[in-house]
């Protein structure tokens, strides 16, 4: 009998490092067989390098390569800058001519009384996705337990 060896995805995981650092590596941890994490690691890129430079290395070394693209969705995740740029170059220019796309609320996310996410709450990037079908969005609580 074959032994059955999981295919693993190249995933890009974007995130608030300063907020999301522990959800990033909790996944990373706990989905190691299934997943190669192909996400920017906290300090790999110094504060002295310029933006576009940055930009142009995360494209074409790491985004370029991932099947996916994971948004992992805090508090603050909408007002950084990076995020809606990581989207769209995930979705431009992976190996595989775009990458998928998912967005995860994690445990700080805003959500309301009646369980409801707003979509002004979110990435305007990601809302478009979600808006066209695109791009799922789950739970931490879901997803933490059905990553792979």
């Amino acid at each position: 009998m074959q032994n059955k060896i999981a295919k693993k995805h190249k995933v890009f995981i974007s995130y608030y490092h300063k907020d999301d650092q522990e959800y990033k590596e909790y996944l990373d941890w706990k989905y190691k067989e299934y997943i190669i994490n192909v996400s920017v690691k906290n300090g790999e890129y110094g504060s002295s390098i310029k933006d576009a430079y940055i930009k142009r290395l995360i494209r074409e070394n790491k985004l370029r390569q991932a099947s996916v693209v994971v948004i992992l969705i805090g508090s603050n995740t909408k007002y950084r800058k990076h995020i809606d740029w990581e989207i769209y170059a995930g979705l431009k220019g992976s190996i595989n001519g775009s990458s998928g796309l998912v967005g995860i609320l994690l445990p700080e996310f805003p959500i309301e009384s009646r369980n409801k996410v707003y979509f002004r709450d979110l990435p305007p990037r990601l809302v478009d996705n979600i808006k066209s079908g695109y791009a799922k969005l789950y739970k931490w609580e879901y997803a933490k337990d059905n990553f792979k």
